[in-house]
């Protein structure tokens, strides 16, 4: 019996990872930019529909096409930022809110009518269903294992560039205050873009892992939505090894839920988030 919940304590850790990558962009714009995208699960769900047609379309191995992918989603978080949210950006939650939710709607429709409403899933071949034994009836798979030292080396190249470089410099320098970087001559709209290009790049990374570890549709971006929300608020706006954090206690949530009742199994994260956001409202390890 003790073998089954230590398994589920592990598959719990794994997932996080997931939820993690999830969390990630968000983390940034809502660390950087003070702003929470709503359409964030949209741009995740829009990036696996991207990964789904150069994997069907034009057989690509889904490593293939997160080379194609990655790149093309920081520029197109760049011109994003440069071109429409930098008009709204400092003019209140409201003006922002609007601007992403209409982003939402439209990628959730346009995504309709191109893709149609079903499921889909990108194949990853022998990686799917490849496990690691460890014994005493514990097993991980290869490629939740693959995701969550992914999350964590990646988390660590963004701590590292935020925190060890000039870029990194002045991207915190324009988020503690624009009109004073704007002042000694930072170009805080060219920073703030490269700050989102780097968001959709997380998008992109994500949104690759989930297209081959589960199913997705057009509309499922608002539950990944959710779930980052909940990651980095546990974990503490503008903390990245936080949203880490965040992401492992809500999968460790999920599967010893699950464990015990299936129908309870996603009820229980929201619960979780709940309690803790009540005891420690400014998260685990907030930054700000």
């Amino acid at each position: 019996m003790a073998e089954v919940w230590i398994n589920q304590i592990v598959q719990g850790v794994l997932l996080g990872g997931l939820y993690a990558m999830f969390a990630m962009g968000l983390s940034l714009s809502a660390g950087i930019m003070r702003f929470i995208n709503i359409a964030h699960g949209d741009f995740i769900v829009f990036a696996s529909f991207m990964f789904l047609s150069l994997t069907t379309a034009l057989g690509l191995s889904p490593l293939i096409a997160a080379v194609l992918v990655v790149p093309l989603a920081f520029v197109a978080g760049y011109l994003l930022q440069r071109l429409l949210l930098q008009r709204v950006l400092g003019q209140g939650v409201l003006p922002m809110i609007l601007v992403t939710f209409g982003l939402s709607i439209i990628l959730q429709n346009g995504l309709q009518g191109v893709y149609g409403a079903d499921t889909r899933k990108v194949a990853g071949g022998a990686i799917e269903v490849a496990t690691l034994d460890l014994g005493s009836g514990i097993n991980i798979g290869v490629l939740p294992l693959v995701i969550f030292l992914c999350a964590v080396l990646l988390i660590f190249v963004l701590d590292r560039l935020l925190y060890r470089t000039r870029l990194g410099a002045r991207i915190r320098a324009v988020s503690d205050d624009p009109d004073a970087a704007q002042l000694i001559g930072l170009g805080v709209p060219r920073i703030y873009a490269i700050a989102m290009g780097l968001v959709g790049v997380t998008v992109a990374l994500s949104a690759g892992f989930m297209s081959v570890w589960t199913n997705f549709d057009p509309t499922s971006g608002p539950s990944r939505l959710l779930i980052a929300f909940e990651a980095v608020v546990l974990g503490g706006l503008g903390s990245l090894w936080g949203t880490l954090a965040g992401g492992i206690l809500l999968g460790l949530a999920q599967t010893m839920a699950g464990q015990v009742d299936a129908a309870w199994q996603v009820l229980a994260g929201h619960i979780a988030f709940l309690v803790i956001f009540t005891l420690r409202p400014q998260g685990l390890f907030p930054r700000y």
